[in-house]
């Protein structure tokens, strides 16, 4: 039973009546009477809570940030109409609005509620439970209970460097265009015969062919594909670290993402591995569109641990994990603990088999503090920013000597940055 608080109200009223009146005691008597009475009535009346059946539809999956709209249905199964107030309770991170809605259920019939998620986190979000107050037709008391109607909400990586999609495609196309104008070379393979044109490369001319087709023919060359590339995300302590509003981490499924729709766009096979003391997450090679549907599933579990990173390990996975020759693209930090004392180490097995870019996401705060001279207390900070960017110069200059390509880019140019790494190689034909 639950008491509202229009009955605390006339509760009070009654009392300030007794304290007053000349004659407390019928008075008393009479006035606790009606007010018991009127409850009583009032929760007799109130439908009950145990007949509301509760069912959920909407989305099942959404990318971080996105407003997910979600409908609760109510079927009332008893005999009396009832008159409620739901509540439903969903983690804070789920951002649901609204949180408590009135509605009216006739006998047999069905209602529903209208509900927005906004999350804030990455993750399965699961609702809590439903809480159920029936009024009575005087909104004095009624009947309360909890319900459960299960639901998951996956939240995927929020995947905003899609904006860099057509512009990366565009540059594919025009790579594969080249390609296919100077001839064959490095990083190509042969596509088809063609006609020969004014102002081909008289090199090209396919002798044996022309001889059987009767016309000069060229060979046409494309990029290689099927090429491997192998995104490795470092899920250690370093990338729970804060850049803007989002870990490192973050920034790291992002740029990871935005290349694999490249790499699938140019016929390349992506694998996915997200690594700290140890393997979190292994995805096999594949491509076609499907691929970033699996990914954004696979990250979106997966959360910093706050533990150095095994490199070794992280290397002896990618042995494992890669039979031919492929891209490793090693999303982790620029520090000294990470890069001197655990990667370098475990570097030449790794360099010796594949091509190996490392990909590190810069604070652009760092370069504000290092532009400061304002007063002494900006003139501290901007040493001490110095000092942290000439560390991680050097730490590029270090890796470069290993034959390691280095990405090292703010938040906003991060994701397009290792695409180009990518697409610059594969023009190269150094994949």
């Amino acid at each position: 039973m639950a008491i509202t608080g229009r009955a605390a109200a006339l509760a009070f009223a009654s009392a300030l009546i007794i304290l007053f009146s000349p004659a407390p005691g019928w008075t008393l008597l009479v006035a606790n009477g009606l007010l018991i009475v009127a409850i009583v009535v009032d929760l007799t009346l109130a439908g009950g809570v145990r007949t509301l059946v509760f069912a959920r539809s909407g989305p099942n999956a959404a990318r971080l940030g996105e407003a997910v709209p979600l409908v609760l249905a109510v079927t009332n199964t008893g005999r009396r109409t009832v008159r409620a107030h739901i509540r439903d309770a969903w983690p804070p991170s789920s951002g649901a609005t609204p949180r408590v809605w009135p509605v009216t259920v006739p006998a047999g019939q069905r209602r529903f509620g209208d509900m927005v998620l906004r999350p804030t986190r990455r993750g399965d979000r699961h609702p809590y439970r439903i809480t159920v107050r029936s009024l009575g037709p005087l909104g004095l008391a009624g009947r309360q209970g909890r319900h459960v109607a299960p639901w998951r909400l996956r939240v995927l990586p929020a995947f905003t460097s899609r904006r860099h999609i057509p512009a990366a495609f565009a540059r594919l196309h025009e790579i594969e265009g080249n390609v296919t104008l100077r001839g064959g070379g490095q990083g190509s393979e042969f596509d088809s015969l063609r006609d020969y044109v004014p102002g081909d490369d008289v090199r090209m001319i396919d002798w044996r062919a022309s001889a059987r087709r009767g016309t000069v023919a060229v060979k046409s060359f494309r990029p290689e594909r099927d090429r491997r590339v192998i995104c490795v995300l470092d899920t250690g302590r370093t990338s729970a670290g804060r850049i803007g509003d989002a870990p490192r981490l973050d920034h790291a499924m992002d740029a990871a993402l935005l290349l694999a729709a490249v790499a699938a766009r140019a016929g390349d096979r992506v694998s996915l591995i997200a690594h700290d003391a140890v393997a979190r997450v292994t995805l096999p090679s594949a491509g076609g569109p499907n691929l970033l549907v699996r990914m954004s599933a696979a990250l979106a579990l997966v959360e910093p641990v706050l533990t150095e990173a095994d490199h070794r390990a992280i290397v002896s996975t990618v042995m494992r994990t890669a039979s031919r020759r492929s891209l490793v693209v090693l999303f982790t930090e620029l520090a000294p603990a990470v890069i001197e004392e655990g990667l370098l180490p475990a570097l030449p097995a790794l360099t010796a088999r594949h091509t190996v870019v490392v990909a590190a996401v810069s604070d652009p705060r760092v370069a504000e503090l290092a532009a400061g001279r304002g007063d002494v207390r900006a003139l501290y900070s901007a040493a001490a920013a110095e000092q942290a960017l000439l560390r991680r110069r050097q730490l590029t200059a270090l890796l470069r000597q290993h034959s390691v390509q280095v990405v090292d880019a703010p938040p906003a140019t991060y994701a397009a940055a290792v695409t180009d790494i990518y697409l610059t190689l594969k023009s190269a034909g150094s994949l």
